[in-house]
């Protein structure tokens, strides 16, 4: 439920660095090659089973078992006791726990079988325990049992060697030991920790695995410990980036998600956001508070301080500062997209320009195209959106409104201020401003005029 998240989401389902935190867990683990998964929900199932099938399209190979009553860990794995299997190894993992690597996953599950174990708990050694259930080893270094916090002995809770509340477990010893699970404890919940003990007592070998850095145990509880996670995953994604030839300003202010593709030598400044499955080639420059969601970026692009969300740029293009690309825009190459340009569903042809202060919406635009600073698309007519068509070579001068549905040929050229409604040919002018005419004395007449008593100073 994670009460303490504080949060009508199931925690399962907040999300770090832009991703549920259980895909982290499903994803690690198809990774480290494991083919078959079972997902025990129990608050907010429906939400879980949704999100989850939605994003890996239904996999066949991900089951759902539901704990209608959350009565502890081991419990839990009660409710999938008919889908494991007496051959074999089961590994248990929990749902709120992303930083788990499949690196570790695999090597945890390799020291199971090499050491022949019927039970393996993948531990940590921290220099707080506190809240983690301690493992108690023999004189021989042996895994005897695991005892709860709440549980433990003034003694016991000096030990540094914690539970992650990860296993590997031999199927069959599994499945014959989760019914002689009982309550007696100071929670009243059946522990999966009594699996082991129960093993062990029988004769059967258990033993630990000690993951090497401590931060991949960490469960998520709360908002602050969710704060934590965000940071040691993005700074994971971002040595990932820059051991691959990405450079960083300053990565504390970097923000990459994980489906995010950079390609070598593209610079990122502070504050810059990258999400989704955006894609960026070599050699370019994001500068700074750019966001990009969903993004194709070619070779050798700059990006200054812009919004770019589900939309495509070429190579050797510029963009920005404040340019703002909504969904649907098709940016071409070599072309100039300046500062508080707004492109919408349209698509720009390659070496053509809007420098500044221009909406492009609903629009085909061609190459060599020239769109001058103040024009508008203007493509809605309060019920339906409308296409404008500006063919290559095309010239559109300041403060013109191109009325949707319009086509501007090829080469024609739109005089500033100029309001189209009609087709205009190719290679001819339009102009629609009416003409221009002096009126003298108008401002003194109208009593108008700025100019100080007794003149200027």
């Amino acid at each position: 439920a994670g009460t303490r998240m504080k949060s009508d989401l199931p925690k399962v389902l907040h999300r770090i660095c832009g991703k549920p935190i259980l895909a982290y867990v499903i994803e690690e683990v198809k990774a480290a090659g494991i083919q078959e998964i079972v997902l025990v929900v129990g608050h907010g199932a429906q939400e879980v089973e949704a999100e989850i099938s939605r994003r890996y399209q239904k996999d066949p190979n991900i089951k759902y078992v539901l704990q209608q009553e959350q009565l502890g860990t081991g419990h839990a794995v009660m409710q999938a006791k008919d889908l494991i299997q007496d051959t074999g190894n089961v590994i248990v993992l929990c749902g709120d726990t992303p930083l788990i690597s499949t690196q570790s996953i695999q090597a945890f599950v390799q020291a199971h079988k090499e050491q022949g174990n019927a039970a393996t708990v993948l531990t940590a050694s921290l220099d707080r325990p506190f809240g983690y259930g301690r493992i108690i080893r023999n004189q021989q270094g042996q895994v005897q049992s695991i005892v709860e916090e709440k549980d433990a002995s003034a003694d016991q809770k000096l030990i540094r060697e914690v539970n992650s509340g990860m296993y590997c477990f031999r199927g069959s010893l599994l499945r014959q030991n989760l019914d002689r699970l009982s309550t007696n404890n100071s929670q009243k919940e059946y522990y999966l920790t009594d699996v082991l003990t129960i093993a062990v007592a029988d004769g059967e070998q258990a033993g630990a695995y000690c993951i090497d850095d401590p931060i991949e145990i960490l469960g998520i509880n709360t908002r602050v410990q969710q704060a934590e996670a965000e940071a040691a995953m993005r700074r994971r994604i971002n040595e990932a980036h820059m051991l691959a030839g990405v450079t960083m300003i300053d990565p504390a202010q970097t923000y990459i998600e994980p489906g995010v593709t950079i390609g070598t030598d593209t610079q990122l400044w502070p504050g810059v956001i990258l999400s989704g499955h955006t894609v960026i080639g070599t050699g370019c420059t994001i500068g700074q508070n750019s966001r990009l969601v969903n993004a194709i970026v070619g070779d050798q692009v700059e990006i200054q301080s812009s919004v770019i969300t589900d939309s495509s740029i070429g190579s050797h293009t510029t963009v920005g500062p404040y340019a703002y690309l909504r969904p649907g825009s098709r940016i071409g190459s070599h072309v100039k997209i300046g500062d508080f340009v707004e492109v919408k569903n349209a698509v720009i042809g390659d070496h053509s320009k809007a420098s500044h202060l221009a909406y492009v919406g609903d629009a085909d635009v061609g190459q060599h195209v020239n769109i001058g600073c103040g024009v508008v698309f203007v493509n809605y007519d309060g019920r339906n959106k409308a296409r404008t068509t500006v063919r290559d070579g095309a010239f559109i001068g300041s403060n013109s409104n191109l009325v949707a549905p319009v086509t501007v040929e090829e080469d024609a050229y739109v005089a500033a201020g100029t309001t189209v409604a009609r087709d205009v040919p190719g290679g001819a002018l339009c102009i629609g401003r009416e003409k221009e005419k002096h009126i003298e004395g108008w401002v003194a007449r109208k009593g108008l005029s700025r100019k100080p008593e007794g003149g200027s100073k």
